[in-house]
């Protein structure tokens, strides 16, 4: 696949700004969403303001080495650049309709990868590329994205993994794994997350368990790591360079090979731990069945208590900014964590 191939968009900022406007009030507008959850089912959920939200639905965010925040959500990218949040307009399917941003990266040359639900797009400078399945992708429904000490992206769908190297995709053979039956969306080859640790290994996880990749061999370390379930996911390296793993079973560490559990009976499970991240003390906090959030100091798993007053969104992702700031994004929209207290971070912020 050529490069120019792909559709490129040289005017990026044809674009929605908002500056903000922080002592703006709003009325207080709540709608009833019905969402699909992890298990397949349907909810409704309240989300609050839906028209001031960046998004109704948040699937992640991503700082980058400038200190840009950019949010993924079914509704595309934003952008915030200091009190300014732009919408990425640019970024289409190949139809020209609107995707949902399922990952966003940085890779070493500073160029932001987003893979989303027709494809994955980079944005370098002012320029925005979009990359379908007919550019060589192995699939459209693309659900992460990593990069490996060579600076290749990496991309996990639906159907498997392939590698990206500037000019040509190239698919990477995984095993086969088991299809999720509990989940509303699952395959024998879906890949849930790729993910580079500090030491150049390139994590990969996939419905077939984890594998590592390193110095051009695979490795599946389930056995390894003593999780019996195939359904995991790696979450985030700390600052010991300890890897944390959610999974169906619960919250594992895996630390020079070692695996330990971090959670207990006393914690029901169900649908699993999603999101993991560490604070800024280094209290980790960590989600399960995308509603109840815990913390962990190392010693004791502590159940943070929501009420109808404060409990913020149904949570897709835990992120620490580079300001050390604690983000709770997901169904509901944005929020940040101050004093205890979630507040709704709006297109106005605040900031």
């Amino acid at each position: 696949m050529s490069l120019y191939k792909a559709k490129t968009l040289i005017i990026i900022f044809l674009t929605t700004l908002i500056s903000s406007c922080n002592g703006q009030e709003y009325r207080n507008d709540p709608s009833i969403r019905s969402i699909q959850t992890s298990n397949g089912t349907q909810n409704s959920i309240l989300v609050n303001k839906p028209k001031e939200q960046i998004s109704q639905v948040v699937r992640m965010m991503f700082q980058d080495n400038k200190g840009n925040i950019w949010f993924g959500a079914e509704n595309g990218a934003w952008k915030l650049t200091g009190q300014t949040l732009i919408h990425i307009d640019s970024i289409k399917s190949e139809s020209g309709k609107g995707v949902t941003i399922k990952d966003i990266i940085e890779d070493k040359d500073g160029t932001i990868w987003l893979g989303h639900t027709d494809g994955i797009s980079s944005i370098k400078g002012e320029t925005v590329t979009n990359y379908y399945q007919s550019d060589g992708l192995i699939s459209h429904a693309v659900w992460c994205i990593g990069s490996d000490a060579e600076g290749k992206i990496w991309i996990g769908t639906m159907e498997g993994a392939c590698i990206f190297d500037g000019k040509t995709f190239s698919n990477f053979e995984l095993p086969l794994g088991i299809k999720d039956t509990t989940v509303g969306v699952s395959s024998e080859k879906m890949i849930n997350k790729i993910f580079r640790d500090r030491k150049g290994i390139l994590w990969i996880a996939s419905n077939a368990g984890p594998f590592s990749y390193s110095n051009n061999t695979l490795t599946n370390v389930s056995k390894k790591m003593g999780i019996k379930t195939n359904f995991v996911s790696i979450g985030f390296e700390d600052k010991a360079e300890v890897l944390w793993i959610t999974s169906k079973e619960g919250l594992y560490t895996l630390n020079d090979g070692v695996t330990k559990k971090i959670t207990d009976s006393n914690i029901e499970i169900g649908k699993g731990i999603g999101s993991v991240a560490e604070d800024k003390d280094g209290k980790i906090w960590f989600v399960v069945n995308q509603h109840d959030l815990y913390t962990y100091d190392g010693k004791e798993i502590t159940e943070f208590k929501k009420s109808e007053e404060n409990k913020g969104p149904v949570v897709f992702q835990i992120y620490k900014d580079q300001s050390e700031r604690m983000w709770f994004v997901g169904y509901g929209g944005a929020y940040r964590l101050e004093n205890d207290r979630f507040i709704n971070i709006t297109k106005d912020g605040p900031w």
